[in-house]
C-alpha cells in the first residue's frame, strides 16, 4: 500500500522526519508530497525545501520525494496512494486533520491516518525553527542531521 505525508515542510524538522520514518514502517512505500501553503510566508524557496527533504529522506529505502501542486487527493491519485499520513501535536491539530480527512474522503475516498507527535519532541514546528534561523541562532536538535549544515546562517530574505 502507498501513502502519501504532504507538507511545505518549511524547513523539514525533526518531528517531520520521525512522522515519514514511522509511515515507512506501516506502509509498502511513502510519496512525500512537497506543496506550497498559500497562507505561509516561506523562507526556503520551492527548490530548497525540496531538497531538504530529499537529503533527510535519503537513508529510507521505501520513501520517494517528489514537489506537489493542487489538490492532495490529485496528488494521491497520480502516485497510486489511498491514504495520507498527518501528524497531531495537540488536541487542536488533531481537530484540523479530522475536517481535512472528511474532506479527501470526500472528494476521492482518500483515507487519513493520524499518527500523534512523540511526546518528547512534540513542541517542535517549522514556524519556531524558522524563528530561530532568522535570529542566527542554533538549529541543530530540531532538524535532522543532514540538513542542518544546509540551513545553517539562512537569513530572512
Amino acid at each position: 500500500m502507498i501513502a502519501v505525508v504532504a507538507g511545505s515542510f518549511d524547513p523539514i524538522t525533526i518531528g517531520h522526519r520521525d512522522l515519514i520514518e514511522r509511515a515507512g514502517r506501516l506502509f509498502d512505500q511513502v510519496v512525500v508530497g512537497v506543496g506550497r501553503n498559500s497562507s505561509k510566508d516561506y523562507l526556503f524557496s520551492p527548490d530548497e525545501r525540496l531538497a531538504l527533504v530529499e537529503a533527510a529522506c535519503a537513508d529510507l529505502g521505501n520513501v520517494r520525494v517528489e514537489p506537489m501542486t493542487g489538490l492532495l487527493v490529485d496528488f494521491c491519485a497520480d502516485h497510486g496512494a489511498t491514504v495520507v499520513v498527518r501528524g497531531a501535536r495537540s488536541g487542536g491539530d488533531f481537530d484540523q486533520e479530522l475536517a481535512m480527512a472528511a474532506m479527501n474522503r470526500s472528494l476521492a475516498g482518500v483515507e487519513t491516518v493520524v499518527l500523534p507527535a512523540r511526546a518528547d519532541i512534540g513542541f517542535v514546528s517549522s514556524t519556531l525553527v524558522r524563528s530561530v534561523i532568522r535570529a542566527s541562532g542554533p538549529v541543530e536538535a530540531y532538524v535532522p542531521a543532514t540538513v542542518a549544515g544546509r540551513i545553517r546562517g539562512k537569513k530572512e530574505r
